[in-house]
């Protein structure tokens, strides 16, 4: 357990990141989701992580409102990916101890954070699994 608390993000995250852009509509979003068997992708602009997008935030799209208790299905699909992201995110960087990423995803309940350099591009990300493996061994 003591050797947990010395590592870091670094020696676990994912380098090899499928991302998305702004412009993806929600309608090739959902297979993606299903084939990747991912929570998140993280959004790219011109090399730049500008937001994440989960599949909450295209479920919250087909929820029932006051205003609209059926949602209109064709109109909600032709969305894109920058209508439905987050563009306010939490990250950590790669010597991010581990021990702050788990404070972050019990806290948050975040199934993974995206991993982010120092010119704001995207590194990795780092997900309960890696955790998971890091506190195992």
């Amino acid at each position: 357990m003591y050797q947990f608390l010395e590592k870091t993000v670094a020696g676990y995250m994912t380098r090899a990141v499928r991302t998305v852009t702004r412009g993806l509509m929600a309608r090739e979003l959902g297979p993606m989701f299903e084939r990747d068997d991912f929570n998140a992708y993280p959004v790219e602009d011109d090399g730049q992580m500008v937001g994440l997008v989960t599949k909450f935030d295209l479920l919250k799209c087909f929820a029932f409102t006051p205003n609209q208790m059926v949602p209109r299905y064709d109109e909600l699909m032709q969305r894109t990916v920058a209508d439905v992201m987050i563009s306010e995110f939490i990250y950590v960087r790669s010597d991010t101890r581990l021990t702050r990423v788990l404070q972050l995803m019990v806290e948050h309940r975040f199934r993974s954070v995206p991993v982010i350099d120092a010119g704001h591009r995207l590194a990795g990300m780092i997900s309960r699994e890696d955790v998971i493996r890091a506190l195992q061994g």
